[in-house]
């Protein structure tokens, strides 16, 4: 999956030859998973139409401040939203102008604002890219230099133009990074970036069935939803993720994420110390049985008492056993529990040498499992208490990797 999936990106289109390269610059972003939307000058749409770009970002593309201007009748139908550079500029999780020609980096390098595709850059918030396109001498020239120097300064990002064939017959360095170069470019800035890039985190997730016999087993209601949330989210901020989960019908979308999957607490346990040693974090999101039956018949039990009574048998602490050899790992617990919830979260904690607990309620409504939402409270080693409000699972996860993140900034 690539890190574009879901990103919003701005397009900026000006006014060089290279525009037309722009129509398989949206494909590829379009490909990658991202959602376009495009801003032309007036001296672009020579080069490549509106209609062109509008088809295939599936948006209507702006070229003025004005509705009417737009070429209304052959795009989309516009939605009252992107009428102003400011929303363009705050909708967007990065921003790319691609061709930059001369003009269009000195206008930006100085605030000369006399289009909309200037007016969106000077409000965006997000990181703004920039690929320079234009002919050799123009690319050497010190007022351009001068630009691309400014613009760096500002926190821009400019991609390298290539060396090859330029419009004006001559060759040379000034051509506009290729598409694909341009994804690539964008797609390791990023990712070099993530807040848990080159962290491993090993997550558990789901339930697990204990056998009676070759039919029945002892099990419990978890989805495995939060552990996988988890896993969704370590994965998109640049964590490599194992993944060991108990049977669910949930499958991982991101291909960084090793999904194993086990069915007992003895099989969970085992995975988890194979794992452990390499990882930086540990989150232990699964359900795992307590107790297991001390005998497994070979064949099914037949249904011929009134009674029938099963001799029980402790399963192994995983999470308490991860806590015994804990060296640097940050070691994250989950704690489902129904009556004098922080008390109890506060002993795990001491007991299993955690450094973060995520306590659960059953009294709360819409927390438990088989919910689409949960609500959590948040106990660090030093028994700091943070109550959460109920939440979508998505976003809990969000919160649990946020405390990941924090903790290694304020050790880095």
């Amino acid at each position: 999956m690539s890190v574009l999936s879901g990103k919003k990106i701005l397009l900026g289109v000006s006014g060089g030859i290279a525009a037309y390269k722009t129509a398989s610059l949206v494909r590829l972003f379009i490909k990658a998973g991202a959602h376009v939307q495009v801003v032309m000058t007036p001296a672009s749409k020579d080069f490549v139409t509106p209609l062109t770009l509008s088809t295939l970002s599936k948006n209507p593309v702006y070229s003025s401040f004005f509705e009417e201007d737009n070429d209304s009748e052959k795009q989309p139908k516009q939605d009252a939203l992107w009428n102003n550079h400011v929303e363009l500029g705050l909708w967007a999780d990065l921003m790319l102008i691609a061709p930059a020609t001369a003009n269009t980096l000195s206008k930006m390098a100085n605030g000369n604002c006399d289009n909309l595709l200037i007016a969106t850059y000077l409000s965006a918030k997000c990181p703004v890219y920039f690929a320079p396109a234009m002919d050799l001498d123009m690319y050497k020239h010190p007022s351009t230099i001068s630009s691309f120097n400014l613009l760096k300064q500002f926190g821009n990002i400019m991609i390298p133009a290539e060396s090859g064939e330029l419009a004006s017959g001559l060759s040379g360095e000034g051509r506009m990074a290729e598409p694909e170069n341009i994804i690539d470019f964008l797609e390791k800035d990023l990712e070099s970036k993530l807040p848990l890039k080159g962290k491993k985190i090993l997550i558990t997730a789901g339930p697990t069935y204990e056998a009676i016999d070759p039919v029945r087993f002892i099990g419990n209601h978890s989805s495995g939803k939060m552990g996988f949330d988890i896993a969704a989210k370590a994965a998109e901020l640049g964590a490599t993720v194992n993944l060991i989960s108990g049977p669910t019908y949930l499958n991982v979308k991101n291909p960084v994420i090793n999904l194993v999957k086990v069915t007992s607490a003895q099989q969970m346990y085992e995975a988890c110390h194979q794992y452990y040693n390499e990882a930086d974090v540990a989150i232990c999101a699964a359900a795992v049985a307590d107790y297991r039956p001390k005998f497994v018949a070979d064949q099914k039990i037949k249904k011929n008492d009134s009674s029938f009574t099963i001799e029980l048998e402790k399963t192994k602490d995983i999470l308490a056993s991860l806590g015994e050899i804990k060296k640097n790992q940050f070691l994250v617990g989950f704690a489902l529990e129904t009556e004098n919830e922080i008390e109890n979260a506060k002993v795990k904690i001491q007991k299993k040498n955690l450094d973060l607990i995520v306590l659960n309620s059953l009294q709360d409504e819409g927390a438990g499992f088989g919910k689409q939402t949960n609500k959590v409270t948040f106990i660090d080693r030093h028994f700091k208490v943070e109550p959460m409000p109920l939440k979508s699972k998505e976003a809990v996860a969000e919160d649990i990797i946020n405390k990941v993140i924090a903790h290694y900034e304020k050790n880095s």
